[in-house]
């Protein structure tokens, strides 16, 4: 290269003669008057067509590409597998002269069909309001004092590119539907059309082209919400090229170093003022100005925020005789009325509903077994189990529900049950709560332990007087000024010592 230059510089430039330029470089006259007729400003060399140890096997690599180019991208075996194969067949050589020769197939099979690697694309431009972009990453929090794998939504507006993240322990439907809820309180709005991957919560099936088959609920939520929901090609990340960069930039932003919160819905607020913080310093790029100054624009053409998406998953369970419905390897308490019955129930992001008869019958807070290394989990509400301990009041003493009673409940129960009898009046105070409220039984439990006189009538009395307005205990009685006393009597014994000195005195018996 730096040869050439110097022959067309002397030559161009200073006039030199060929035969001068041909002694200062040493090359023969022909060769200097081939490199002046080329006119190039590079040197183009030939090469040699040289033997390879590949040679026997170009054929047989060649049909085994062919093969693996109809696979899908998660079945493809990788060059290096193809040259595992290549040595079992007698291949000798080295794995860059495989790769080399897969790279030249699949250019040669390029310009054949006058394609385009996955290296080229059309960049996309979106009007405001048009469209958000959605998909799920896999990232680490420290939750609790424990490292927990969760699972993020995320959203992205195509326009002014604001995003936002929320945090759940799985991907299923009832988180999709509620990180919906929560994304388009946030963003302001719904855009006319959503992009998605083909994800099971959403596509039952993968057709040909654009052919899916849509989930029913997934559907219903598209339907509540108005907008139009669009699925990505298979394979096909840079259809929704927005979001999948925002989950890296993510990473580098929200999850390093790793954060730390109490709990989930803690750790979730503080992703979403987070987010609002980075649209406020983000530059758009595309546009002047930061992402927030292009949501405030775009948010003027989201269509006004509907009512949120009841987004519950609904499944039929049969209670147990031990009044219990078995949810996701957990346990979930029942009325006992319901023992032995059918009810649905209907699973939230972060409760589990109990319905039947066409009515809520129960409500318990979700409970998450992150595997299958950690014991499952019983959730009861020892409220559910008192009509059975009013036949079977002897079940108190090591009922399971009644381990976490109400300290003063608890208090009341260890003085109960060292007396006869005290296990049936105790099962008698706690079934007051559900004729009274609760807190009201709890108060008169409280001031007869205070008084140290904590029976069951007693008790009665004092909720009876709380329920009806009266005073718990008596005002103090003053007397009247009257009844004063103007010489207190003292004690004197002295006087019986004189009626035992005086016989003869005779006195009526």
């Amino acid at each position: 290269m730096e040869l050439l230059s110097v022959i067309r510089r002397w030559r161009y430039r200073q006039e030199f003669s060929i035969r001068e330029i041909a002694r200062r470089t040493g090359l023969s006259r022909n060769t200097v008057r081939k490199y002046l007729r080329l006119d190039s400003v590079e040197p183009r060399f030939a090469t040699p067509d040289r033997p390879s140890r590949l040679d026997p096997f170009a054929d047989k690599l060649a049909h085994m590409l062919r093969q693996e180019a109809v696979k899908s991208r998660k079945q493809k075996r990788t060059v290096k597998q193809l040259h595992a194969d290549l040595i079992t067949l007698g291949y000798d050589g080295s794995y860059n002269r495989v790769a080399a020769f897969a790279r030249e197939w699949k250019a040669a099979r390029h310009r054949e069909q006058q394609t385009c690697g996955r290296g080229a694309f059309v960049p996309l431009t979106f009007l405001p309001g048009e469209a958000f972009q959605f998909d799920w990453s896999e990232d680490w929090a420290i939750i609790a004092g424990e490292r927990t794998k969760l699972q993020v939504a995320q959203f992205k507006l195509s326009y002014s590119r604001a995003f936002f993240l929320r945090a759940y322990p799985q991907q299923t439907h009832e988180m999709l539907f509620d990180a919906h809820n929560h994304a388009f309180r946030v963003l302001g709005g719904v855009p006319r059309r959503g992009i998605y991957d083909n994800m099971r919560t959403a596509i039952d099936k993968v057709g040909r082209g654009k052919e899916r088959q849509v989930n029913a609920r997934f559907a219903a939520m598209v339907s509540h919400f108005l907008f139009e929901a669009g699925f990505c090609n298979p394979a096909s990340g840079w259809e929704k090229g927005q979001i999948e960069k925002n989950v890296q930039d993510a990473r580098h932003r929200l999850w390093q170093p790793t954060p730390s919160f109490p709990s989930l819905a803690a750790l979730n607020d503080w992703l979403e003022q987070r987010c609002r913080d980075l649209w406020a310093e983000i530059p758009h790029g595309a546009q002047p100005g930061t992402v927030a100054e292009a949501w405030r624009e775009e948010v003027q053409h989201l269509m006004q925020l509907p009512r949120p998406f009841d987004g519950f998953v609904e499944y039929a369970k049969r209670v147990s005789p031990t009044c219990l419905i078995h949810l996701e390897r957990n346990r979930y308490s029942v009325p006992a009325s319901f023992a032995n019955q059918p009810v649905s129930v209907r699973v939230y992001p972060e409760r589990v509903v109990v319905a039947a008869e066409g009515q809520i019958v129960c409500e318990h807070g979700r409970a998450f077994a992150r595997s299958h290394d950690h014991k499952s989990v019983t959730v009861y509400d020892w409220r559910h189990y008192l009509a059975v301990i009013q036949r079977k009041p002897g079940a108190l003493r090591n009922g399971a529900p009644f381990a976490e009673l109400p300290p003063a409940f608890r208090t009341l129960q260890q003085r109960m049950l060292k007396t006869p009898g005290g296990d049936r009046e105790m099962v008698e105070i706690l079934a007051l709560v559900l004729q009274h409220d609760e807190q009201a039984v709890l108060t008169a439990v409280e001031l007869a332990l205070e008084a140290g006189a904590p029976t069951k009538t007693h008790i009665l009395n004092l909720l009876h007087r709380l329920v009806d307005g009266k005073p718990v205990d008596a005002p103090p009685v003053k007397p009247p000024n009257v009844l004063t006393l103007t010489t207190e009597p003292q004690a004197n014994v002295e006087r019986y010592d004189v009626l035992r000195k005086a016989r003869e005195a005779r006195h009526a018996s």
